[in-house]
């Protein structure tokens, strides 16, 4: 037994457009029932037979909505059984609207020979018959334009019904479910982010031998290659891989990626103060590093504890927006320091 084919995913916000295009229909082709001017007899079907099939058209599309979300992932939604009911009350109604207008065209008074051996009719039998089906005729459309009524402002409810469902479904989400779904970035990952959206490249040239790996960006935003792996791993971006390193790496905003700029940027967390020097290492005399006050370098505590002379200057962190950019950077050696002389 062969396996049956999967189905893709329905986009239910492309229903949900789908849905309101449907009730924009309905109301146009009640417009012209409404509206309808005719002659009994043969002017009669040439103005009906159209509405009759346009409705009969909407009638089949209906049931295509309907089949459509019966067989999508939507029917686990809460609230899902409810739209399933009004969308096939919505066929029900554009099916009727279709058989009151086929009676329509039953009641019209059609002119023809009658059979031989009968007279033919007269005028005032004429004029009989028409005053006869006109009543019968007009009935028939009327009910056509409440069940066309009742499909469209169907179809408006059914709409705004699956939207709010979505919307609730998306509330109640685990917060570990939402933030794979749109997971959150730094400031600086979010910046990196929104350049690479107009392109970029990931390069790896040769530096003192070394492989030294890139990130250059087409309007020249600067993105440290430790915020592009971050994004990387959080699947936020792409490379084209079939492309060498050294010609440069195609990087592509990933939907994912789309979905998080959809959000808005995050705020700067605020900055660490630095740490004061131990008093008792001020007592000793200790010298003080030279760096003014400023809350992006901290100082090694092995300089702090009073390096004497022959050590090397301290090495600082620089404390990037982005946790990911932490890198070491470290000073070149120095002369060491002298103890001051006093003055006389």
């Amino acid at each position: 037994m062969e396996s049956p084919i999967p189905t893709p995913a329905l986009d239910l916000n492309e229903q949900v457009l789908q849905l309101r295009q449907l009730a924009r229909d309905f109301e146009a082709l009640k417009a012209r029932v409404r509206d309808i001017s005719y002659t009994p007899g043969t002017d009669a079907l040439r103005h009906i037979s159209p509405l009759l099939l346009q409705a009969q058209d909407l009638t089949a599309t209906a049931l295509v909505r309907l089949k459509a979300l019966d067989n999508s992932t939507y029917t686990s939604v809460a609230g899902s059984r409810a739209s399933l009911e009004l969308l096939a009350s919505v066929v029900s109604s554009s099916s009727l609207a279709a058989t009151d207008l086929a009676h329509v065209v039953l009641a019209n008074p059609y002119e023809g020979a009658q059979f031989a051996g009968y007279p033919a009719d007269g005028e005032a039998v004429r004029t009989a018959r028409h005053a006869e089906a006109i009543p019968k005729m007009r009935g028939h459309l009327d009910d056509a334009v409440h069940q066309l009524d009742l499909c469209a402002t169907g179809c408006h409810y059914l709409a705004h019904g699956i939207t709010e469902d979505l919307a609730t479904a998306q509330e109640h989400k685990p917060k570990t479910v939402q933030q794979t779904t749109c997971p959150a970035l730094t400031p600086a990952q979010y910046d990196a982010l929104a350049a690479l959206t107009s392109g970029g490249r990931l390069y790896e040239s040769s530096t003192r031998g070394l492989g030294v790996t890139r990130v250059a960006t087409v309007d020249g935003t600067r993105v440290s290659i430790a915020t592009f792996r971050a994004l990387a791993r959080r699947r936020l971006v792409t490379t084209d891989t079939s492309t060498s390193l050294f010609t440069g790496q195609k990087i592509t905003v990933t939907d994912l990626g789309q979905q998080a700029l959809a959000q808005p940027r995050p705020r700067t967390a605020l900055k660490t103060a630095v740490a004061a020097p131990p008093k008792a290492a001020l007592a000793q005399g200790a010298p003080v590093t030279s760096h003014a006050p400023d809350d992006r370098v901290m100082v090694s505590p092995r300089y702090m504890a009073g390096a004497g002379a022959g050590h090397r200057q301290p090495f600082a962190l620089n404390l990037a927006d982005d946790l990911d950019d932490v890198a070491p950077v470290f000073a070149s050696p120095c002369v060491p320091r002298r103890a001051p002389v006093p003055r006389r």
